[in-house]
């Protein structure tokens, strides 16, 4: 038997982010006999110890904030000089795909992927006209294009018509609802008598932390038993804490950091309010449905993201009365049975082991 294709897969750093978590799911259900992931990163990572246990590299260049665009530039191609005995490079950049693929292609790596994973750029105007400025290289230098939904895929790709829509899989059997896990997670951060309102993002600007913030303030009027939960950190984190304050709201929100325990949070929850201003297909509410929790989520988020089971209800940015009415009839429904959702996912192409097995598939083939 052979030795296995190694895919590098190209990332800022390999933290618990939607597209890292995807990458991740796939890593830890794949026949690494067959397909092996190496890592070319700019940081360091929560799950660089897991990688490197599981037989992947994970190499390291600085990124452009780091050594400006030419040295970025010049990192990259340096790097695939020195390592252009990979067949497959596989970008998660979005528009700094563009450059990466680039440098590979110079370095004739023949198969150069890219993957969108959002549907905006982050940053200020002249970080976005940059990174229009690399997702510009995407299509001469791509062999091919992949997207977590068809919004993500339109967003990077335009109108091309070969993009292959790769759903953000998980392990459905993790997320089932437990009544036992429930208690358990409310035992031991003492929410047992509150309606408790989740959220699981990175602190930064598309995950529109301080809309939520204003939103649980109005909703405490309502329901003055109900405790927001933010999973997550990131730039922000200072930001919010300080609006925090301001609403006079530190009593009623907890914030709990990085948590490698998401299935059993979510068991814990009553609801999931998740505000982005943008989002490719966020992992995240794909686990919450699978946990059977109802999802109060903004109307610029796919309807891809909808399973079927009544749980996603979309609102309006422009409107947080509507949010608010929302949140506040969810609060009366809340009992101790959930729907199980699994089938749902699995129909629909979630369930990370169909993933894996397709990405297999994918990666021998081509």
């Amino acid at each position: 038997m052979g030795s296995p294709v190694r895919v590098l897969h190209v990332v800022v750093n390999m933290n618990r982010g939607g597209a890292e978590t995807l990458l991740m799911n796939l890593y830890r259900n794949m026949d690494r006999s067959k397909v092996q992931f190496d890592f070319l990163t700019c940081k360091e990572g929560l799950f660089d110890e897991e990688i490197k246990g599981m037989g992947g590299i994970i190499h390291r260049i600085p990124y452009v904030t780091d050594k400006g665009h030419f040295g970025y530039i010049k990192a990259l191609s340096q790097f695939f000089e020195k390592y252009s005995n990979y067949q497959i490079v596989h970008s998660h950049m979005d528009k700094m795909s563009g450059f990466v693929l680039q440098a590979a292609k110079k370095n004739q790596i023949p198969v150069r992927i890219a993957h969108s994973h959002n549907t905006s750029s982050e940053g200020s105007l002249p970080a976005r006209l940059y990174k229009w400025y690399a997702g510009k290289h995407i299509t001469p230098n791509a062999t091919h294009f992949l997207a977590c939904s068809q919004m993500a895929a339109d967003w990077l790709f335009g109108n091309k018509r070969d993009v292959i829509i790769v759903q953000n899989g998980i392990e459905t059997e993790k997320f089932i609802f437990s009544l036992q896990v429930r208690q358990q997670i409310r035992c031991e951060l003492n929410l047992d008598d509150k309606f408790v309102i989740g959220h699981v993002g990175r602190f930064n600007h598309q995950k529109n932390h301080l809309f939520l913030l204003d939103l649980f303030k109005e909703v405490l009027d309502r329901i003055p038993n109900a405790e927001l939960v933010l999973v997550g950190d990131g730039d922000l984190k200072g930001e919010i804490e300080s609006k925090i304050k301001a609403l006079n709201i530190q009593d009623q929100v907890r914030l709990l950091g990085v948590r490698s325990d998401i299935e059993r949070l979510l068991q814990g929850f009553d609801l999931f309010v998740f505000p982005s201003l943008h989002e490719g297909l966020p992992v995240t509410l794909i686990e919450a449905q699978g946990a059977g929790l109802p999802c109060v989520i903004s109307d610029v988020i796919s309807s891809e993201v909808d399973m079927g089971e009544q749980l996603v209800h979309y609102c309006s940015l422009n409107e947080q009365s509507t949010w608010i009415r929302r949140i506040e009839l969810l609060s009366y429904e809340v009992n101790h049975t959930r729907v199980n959702a699994t089938q749902s996912l699995t129909n629909k192409g979630y369930d990370i082991k169909s993933t894996a097995v397709w990405s297999q598939g994918f990666y021998s083939a081509i």
